[in-house]
């Protein structure tokens, strides 16, 4: 049996913050009606993100403790231009939110940047470099 990734949970610690964070790349959360610790957004793609403020996972998961450091876990947002990724890291961190790395075009092919949501989550923003 092959299980389907169809659903992403991010623990936050202010659930307005990330949601205000996550509407600059085009996410829509809306609060959950049962619970005003828990936002859901679905993607044209079919994967369900959530939202889930500390408080609210904390019973779910016994021990847990936010982490500490760099991000663990990256989020990675694929533009259809490079100058789509600069402007949305000038946009972001414009915003207030802390960059991790400049745009730069990475050996692999993709201009490449990285950006902090509120808690401190990796979000990597990225397109492919025109062929040479």
């Amino acid at each position: 049996m092959n299980p389907t990734l169809n659903t992403i949970d991010i623990v936050v610690s202010d659930l307005n913050a990330s949601i205000a964070f996550y509407a600059h790349l085009g996410l829509d959360f809306k609060l959950d009606d049962h619970s005003p610790d828990h936002a859901a957004c679905d993607l044209p793609n079919g994967l369900h993100v959530m939202l889930d403020t500390e408080a609210f996972r904390t019973p779910f998961l016994p021990g847990w403790t936010a982490p500490t450091g760099g991000p663990r876990t990256l989020l990675c947002f694929e533009f259809e231009t490079p100058a789509e990724v600069d402007a949305k890291h000038a946009e972001l961190t414009q915003a207030g939110y802390r960059g991790i790395a400049e745009p730069f075009d990475a050996f692999w092919g993709m201009r490449y940047a990285t950006v902090a949501d509120p808690d401190g989550n990796g979000i990597d923003l990225y397109a492919s470099l025109p062929a040479r």
